[in-house]
């Protein structure tokens, strides 16, 4: 339970020198102190030279995200309220401001001399030949008009027509105010109080500024989430997020003509339907731009062509799900180096594919296809590949692969089983490759493509290596629909038959966690070797609604989470029994957040099944969880309560048999402590006896001190302990 203090830090924000021979990256090791953050390395591609930067040095490295001119020799970013930028050819960076404001989302003009970005809600341009400061809007919130009673207003007027001076100073004022406005019509939008300005881009032919917009709903209710543990020793309010149903802002474009001050608002795909869009992708000949827009009641997006002049959009692509669309490409789309064509992601077959279409309509072109899905994609420096990672061939691992911008056969350039999350170098003649294994955590790999990779980071503590961590077999289990469920087995070499197991669930619905590399769920992958010590059976399963394994797998939990989600893991328990010569009355179920609250539906509305459960930081209330997550799945609270009623485990607390253990942290501003509480009050009125509660007060949803996770799992392993063991 010692987490990073065991297994160190993932490195992370990978990318190269400009002369592909240095790799940069952040990096912490295992005896790092937890509460520093990452700091930035550099390291000789052939593995030489590893160390660490200092502040002053880590501000002039290559950028972790920037936006590159078209001959990718240069980079603009933003770093710690600065514009900054990176000229590849000398690797070099220089500050292009250096202001106690602060500035971000910079970018290049469309002739690459100058470079726009945000200051203090309003667009600015800097040249880079001599440093000329322009202001390119003059945004600013509405001023608050006092609101007249209409007494008021009579009176108001009655002066202006009764007294001559009265008149005349309100219409010089009505004057002067439309003569500024034409000299100078930057001023023409302002924002109003609903409004929060989320970017500011402008257009290559500089005839306008793109302004993405959030309007905020009025009326929204916001939780708040009490800490009681505080520097000050008095509690303190955290800012929590509005529940599902609830009015939610929405994100809209608005055009700022730079000539006459027009303002525009951009259409959306249909009428009679909200729907939000993402910010505008422009062609690398600046002529023409693309979006993504999505319905707000989640059942469609549309890839949107825009005339920037009148506002006006077409729909180039539509997507549908009855359920509601998504997949691991949903926001991809970029363009072709022709400025004719655009790539996107789409699950229209079944699975996440990678597709193209020209900007002036017609049918679609598929690129990819099969039963896998495209992770990432990305095209060569000169337009002619795309660099994808996939899990084609096995969904258990994920390779990169080179294949024609045109699609055909594929060739994969990363070798070893795992995963590997892979930056191509300048050139494009080497990787720099975070890689793991099942039994072994991510770490940092170089090489020349074809050629076996040097690794260059350790990040474990030494004593990790000190245990024979396991690659643990995956085998498939078959439900009672006959679909095959993928299932990591943890099987002691002594089991013996009538033993005890338990199954674990992994949170996030959504995420993957059968496969052959480093789990994000390490402390419970290390946990599971602990029980098998102790003569355990561990199963941990990719039931309906995990990731990677295409839409239908992905939807399969519409409407009802708790269904079929719930099924497969009670299949998984007569499994255990009929195949692993488990004791069916000796199987306990634990897992946080969504594995908390399955854990809880077992526990509930199966309680024949599993013997003992511990749900760690549990929904127990669909309708107190947030927007985004729960609307996908679920419609909202008061468009289909009946899918709420059956997904909510406070509504079947009464069935509760076996014991049952709650852990949360009372700081839990992802699922809220409050959540805990209710189910709490519900068993007491129940007047249910065998469960228990144990809070953290100082714990987010994601633990983080090591007493924690200890006090947390050694609870778990005396519920099964008791409970499991004759």
């Amino acid at each position: 339970m010692r987490g990073p203090g065991l297994i160190g830090y993932e490195p992370i924000d990978v990318r190269w020198s400009g002369d592909s021979q240095r790799i940069y990256f952040r990096w912490k090791q295992a005896s790092d102190p937890m509460r520093t953050p990452r700091d930035t390395y550099v390291v000789n591609r052939d593995g030489s030279g590893l160390r660490k930067l200092a502040e002053n040095e880590s501000k002039l490295a290559p950028p972790v995200d920037g936006v590159r001119t078209r001959d990718r020799k240069r980079a603009v970013y933003a770093l710690d309220g600065d514009i900054y930028v990176y000229d590849y050819s000398s690797d070099k960076a220089r500050p292009l401001t250096q202001t106690t404001e602060v500035e971000t989302h910079p970018h290049f003009s469309r002739d690459e001399t100058r470079v726009a970005f945000t200051r203090a809600q309003n667009l600015y341009t800097i040249s880079l030949q001599n440093g000329a400061l322009e202001q390119a809007t003059n945004i600013a919130p509405s001023p608050a008009e006092p609101k007249l009673t209409e007494e008021q207003e009579f009176l108001k007027k009655q002066e202006r027509e009764l007294l001559a001076t009265v008149g005349d100073r309100a219409k010089t004022r009505e004057e002067n105010q439309a003569k500024k406005k034409l000299e100078n019509p930057r001023i023409a939008f302002d924002l109003k109080p609903e409004h929060t300005l989320v970017s500011l881009d402008l257009c290559p032919d500089l005839t306008c500024v793109v302004a993405v917009i959030s309007e905020g709903a009025k009326g929204a209710k916001r939780e708040s989430v009490p800490a009681y543990v505080t520097e000050s020793s008095f509690t303190e309010e955290i800012p929590g997020r509005t529940n599902v149903g609830d009015l939610q802002d929405r994100q809209r474009i608005v055009l700022l003509n730079t000539a006459t001050g027009a303002v525009t608002w951009v259409d959306g795909p249909v009428k009679d339907r909200e729907v939000e869009m993402q910010a505008p992708v422009w062609s690398d000949d600046g002529r023409k731009a693309v979006f993504l827009a999505r319905a707000m009641d989640n059942k469609d997006r549309w890839i949107l062509a825009l005339d920037a002049t009148s506002g006006k959009t077409r729909v180039l692509f539509n997507e549908h799900n009855d359920a509601w669309v998504g997949g691991p490409g949903e926001y991809t789309l970029a363009w072709l180096r022709n400025s004719s064509e655009i790539f996107f992601e789409s699950e229209r077959d079944g699975f996440s594919h990678l597709y193209s279409v020209n900007i002036d309509g017609g049918e679609t072109t598929q690129l990819t296809s099969g039963k896998f899905e495209v992770l990432d994609a990305a095209l060569s420096n000169d337009g002619s590949r795309f660099y994808l990672t996939t899990n084609e061939g096995s969904p258990y691992e994920q390779h990169l692969y080179s294949m024609k911008v045109e699609g055909g056969e594929r060739t994969r350039i990363s070798k070893a089983a795992g995963k590997h999350q892979v930056v191509l170098s300048p050139d494009e003649k080497y990787v720099a490759d975070v890689y793991s294994f099942t039994n072994r955590p991510p770490e940092l790999y170089a090489g020349e493509i074809g050629l076996a990779a040097r690794e260059l980071t350790t990040s474990p503590a030494p004593e990790f290596f000190d245990y024979k961590w396991q690659d643990i077999p995956i085998v498939e289990i078959t439900a009672r629909d006959g679909v095959k469920i993928p299932a990591r087995l943890y099987r002691p070499a002594n089991y013996r038959r009538g033993g005890p197991a338990v199954i674990f669930v992994h949170g996030a619905g959504y995420l993957q966690n059968v496969h052959r590399w480093w789990s994000q769920y390490s402390p419970n992958y290390m946990f599971h070797h602990f029980l098998m010590e102790h003569g355990y059976l561990v199963l941990d399963i990719d039931y309906r609604g995990s990731a990677g394994y295409g839409a239908d797998w992905r939807t399969g939990i519409y409407r009802h989470m708790g269904g079929k989600d719930l099924e497969d893991h009670v299949d998984a328990a007569k499994w255990l029994a009929v195949e692993q010569g488990v004791d069916p009355k000796r199987v306990g179920i634990y897992g946080g957040s969504y594995g908390g609250f399955i854990t809880l539906m077992a526990m509930f509305t199966t309680p024949d099944v599993f013997a003992a459960g511990a749900a760690l930081r549990p929904v127990t209330d669909w309708s107190h969880y947030n927007h985004g997550y729960t609307s996908n799945i679920l419609n909202t609270p008061q468009k289909d309560p009946e899918a709420y009623r059956i997904s909510s485990p406070i509504f079947f607390a009464d069935g509760l048999k076996g014991p049952l253990l709650i852990c949360h942290g009372m700081v839990d501003t992802n699922v809220f402590f409050q959540d805990t509480v209710r189910l709490t009050q519900k068993l007491i009125e129940l007047g249910k006896e065998n469960w228990s509660v144990a809070v953290y007060p100082v714990e987010d949803h994601g633990f983080v001190q090591p007493s924690s996770w200890a006090d947390e799992y050694k609870r778990i392993f005396k519920l099964f302990e008791d409970n499991l063991k004759k």
